[in-house]
């Protein structure tokens, strides 16, 4: 199955779980949980905000998730030297605060709503349960593409993967039985522990994307269906700058696949528009969706839920873990500590923006 096909599939099963709500969760709203009305609310000067916000986020994604792509002409900023490291851990420090500052807390506040039955949503900590599923389940992921795609290398799978340096050139990698042929720049690595890495930064992108994209439409549809117009406003600012650099994020792992030009544009281009379609989608809800109904609470609240297990398992295990452990920080103490600065700013950042968005 091709990368645009799967993310086509799994686009398309989010939709449905978004789009098909029952009718009680489309019209039937209990009093008390009524979309209440006050100054704020004007659906008519809230829809350039939403369209505002659909072109400005889609910029700003643009800008984040490209920005590491073409670093290439930089060489300060090439994958091999500090500065990337210490900017790929405030990326990190992004994505890890996005789940727990972010995605967690909404997921909280859904799945404890008054709006819900006490039995059992009140009764189990349903938030906590499927975060925790989802980590598990993203372990599982990770751990078993990484096997398959292992497999398929010893088994002599030849691969052609783009130069990590330079002009975007093009070379052929060969795999047969864990041997490693071929040439990478003058350099002659131990026996297939260059494929074995190149193979850990592609699963790591996928599934961090795969993460990102759910999350990112489900923001994009509660902004949309808004028609506040005083949250609209500093939400927008919150999510270019959420969007910016949690696309940078992304980029740098993008970039460390060192995917062919064809799916680095797919993968760039479904984090892109994800929020924008989000936001259009809210748009074209607004009338039906109810976001305080059960069900939309219910869909939500367990979306965020399992995107926060998700982005929290891959900052701390695949981006901040491997980075820390590996043996480039581990050399140098002084690296070390720039790059935990890195995080916490990245962390704080993201935790201050957590107050508008």
């Amino acid at each position: 199955m091709s990368m645009a096909s799967l993310y086509v599939r799994l686009f398309s099963i989010f939709l449905l779980i978004i789009c098909i709500f029952p009718p009680q969760a489309l019209s039937v709203v209990p009093e008390e949980c009524q979309t209440k009305t006050d100054g704020c609310t004007n659906k008519e000067k809230a829809l350039p905000l939403k369209v505002i916000a659909i072109f400005s986020i889609l910029i700003t994604s643009v800008i984040g998730v490209c920005s590491p792509l073409f670093t290439r002409s930089i060489p300060a900023l090439s994958p091999d030297r500090n500065l990337f490291v210490i900017v790929k851990c405030f990326a990190a420090g992004i994505i890890l605060a996005t789940g727990f500052m972010h995605v967690l807390p909404d997921s909280f506040n859904m799945l404890s709503s008054r709006c819900l039955k006490e039995n059992p949503w009140h009764k189990f900590p349903f938030t906590g349960f499927v975060a925790m599923l989802s980590a598990i389940l993203t372990l599982m992921v990770d751990s078993m593409a990484t096997s398959i795609y292992t497999k398929k290398c010893n088994n002599g799978v030849i691969k052609e993967v783009a130069s990590p340096v330079g002009g975007g050139q093009q070379e052929m990698v060969v795999v047969n039985v864990g041997q490693f042929h071929g040439h990478h720049h003058g350099l002659k690595p131990a026996p297939g522990t260059v494929d074995q890495q190149l193979l850990r930064y592609r699963v790591v992108a996928m599934v961090l994307e795969l993460g990102i994209v759910v999350h990112s439409v489900v923001i994009g549809l509660s902004l949309g269906a808004s028609n506040n117009t005083c949250s609209i406003k500093g939400l927008v600012a919150a999510l270019c700058f959420h969007q910016m650099f949690e696309g940078m994020g992304l980029g740098g792992c993008i970039l460390q696949a060192e995917y062919k030009t064809m799916k680095k544009f797919i993968m760039v281009l479904f984090f892109s528009v994800t929020t924008p379609f989000g936001i259009a989608l809210g748009i074209a809800l607004a009338n039906t969706y109810k976001e305080n109904s059960p069900t939309a609470l219910i869909t939500v609240g367990l979306l965020n839920a399992s995107s926060a297990g998700l982005l929290i398992y891959m900052a701390l295990v695949d981006l901040l873990a491997a980075d820390f452990m590996g043996s480039k920080l581990q050399a140098s103490v002084k690296l070390q500590i720039k790059s935990y600065v890195a995080v916490l700013l990245g962390a704080g950042g993201m935790s201050v923006m957590a107050k508008w968005a």
